[in-house]
């Protein structure tokens, strides 16, 4: 007597597509695709670090890319929190939660996890990323407003075969007392062919509707 097989109702692993909400992310998407380098600036909540998720998880998802690199400075908005407890990967936890976030939104929590435990998304703090080469990767660095501008060429310059970097920041957010290396990076590179920068602006913020308004009333 054979038994009756159970129905596997276990429902297949999808990606959430990346779908641009204005013209400005639909031409920061283009410039990731297009070039080897992008720079995308522009104010909170208007889908820097989200867009860069979303594209980087849909690559990685279809086999474009072997892995996500992801980093940003650890520099406090503020007032310092002094010395945060624990290894490495739980220092640099807290200011990496929100790409951490984004990225799950796109891939979900079993396909994050998946690719997690396959070391295919990779957290890694900027300070000790020299020396390190990566390859088919799309490489992340986030609030690059409060990187040097010695720390963003350390960055670039980890950039191996087939591989694609994203620089992200608001340069009206810098927590640096002297000028931001990112807005010196820019000035100097945006020519080069292969690298594209993108602007965002107040309209592109997906928040709260009254952020934008807030905003411009205080950068003014």
């Amino acid at each position: 007597m054979h038994r009756k097989q159970k129905k596997n109702n276990k429902q297949p692993q999808k990606l959430k597509p990346i779908e641009a909400k204005t013209y400005n992310q639909r031409e920061y998407i283009r410039s990731i695709i297009d070039n080897d380098v992008t720079f995308c600036v522009g104010p909170a909540g208007t889908g820097k670090s989200f867009v860069a998720a979303g594209i980087a998880s849909e690559h990685l998802h279809h086999g474009k890319i072997e892995q996500i690199v992801v980093t940003r400075p650890l520099v406090c908005a503020g007032r310092e929190i002094g010395a945060m407890p624990g290894y490495v990967d739980e220092k640099i936890k807290p200011y990496l939660l929100p790409m951490e976030e984004n990225l799950k939104f796109f891939l979900g929590q079993a396909l994050y996890g998946h690719y997690m435990n396959r070391g295919q998304i990779r957290f890694e703090p900027l300070e000790t990323m020299r020396g390190a080469t990566f390859h088919d990767s799309y490489m992340i660095l986030d609030e690059a407003q409060n990187c040097t501008l010695e720390q963003i060429k350390m960055f670039l310059t980890r950039m191996g075969e087939h591989s694609k970097c994203i620089i992200n920041g608001d340069l009206k957010q810098t927590d640096l007392r002297d000028r931001s290396g990112l807005h010196v990076c820019m000035d100097k590179i945006e020519y080069i062919d292969g690298v594209g920068t993108v602007e965002l602006d107040y309209e592109d913020i997906q928040r709260h509707s009254i952020i934008g308004e807030i905003l411009q009333a205080l950068d003014e």
